[in-house]
């Protein structure tokens, strides 16, 4: 299995756009969206010009499967956030997370520069939360009803990982390096 990270591209933008609009896909994330071309030119083109965030399309063997993004860069305080979705499903359980995990891990701290690396996860999600736990991370606080979907308020875990601490453990895990674009 051949995984890279490569930039998000305009003719990603239709991909991008049925993945964020899939039930599957949404049912992790704050918003459910209702997109369209234009939207997502729009988006892209903010992208492009930010540098408080980067986007890449997750590619399995040439195969685009997902988007994984670092935002809210702040090079002062030297933390940012990330998330990643596979929004095609059928590359979900084959080990993909061990692989994005510890490698966003060493870009952020390696590349980056930064110390914390920061995610936020609805509380009813445990797989996610036991492997961002598994890779050193841990929870720092509870958003408590923080998130208004679907007819009903939802707690979001807030967990973080410091250079030092993945620098300490990264050499307990076996996992494939890949390339970042």
């Amino acid at each position: 299995m051949s995984l890279v990270l490569r930039k998000i591209k305009e003719n990603d933008l239709e991909n991008i756009m049925k993945w964020r609009m899939m039930p599957q896909v949404t049912k992790y994330m704050y918003t459910d969206p209702v997109l369209n071309l234009d939207k997502q030119k729009a988006w892209f083109s903010e992208i492009q010009k930010s540098y408080k965030e980067l986007y890449w399309i997750i590619e399995i063997d040439n195969t685009e499967i997902g988007v994984l993004s670092i935002n809210n860069i702040d090079n002062y305080n030297k933390r940012c956030t990330w998330a990643y979705y596979i929004g095609d499903t059928s590359f979900r359980g084959r080990g993909i997370a061990t692989t994005l995990e510890c490698n966003i891990y060493n870009y952020v701290f390696d590349v980056l520069n930064l110390n914390k690396l920061c995610c936020e996860v609805f509380e009813f999600n445990d797989k996610v939360i036991n492997i961002h736990k598994k890779f050193g991370s841990e929870i720092e606080g509870i958003f408590r009803q923080h998130i208004y979907k679907n007819g009903e308020f939802h707690n979001i875990v807030c967990m973080g990982i410091t250079k030092k601490i993945w620098n300490n453990i990264k050499g307990q895990y076996n996992y494939e390096k890949i390339y970042i674009e």
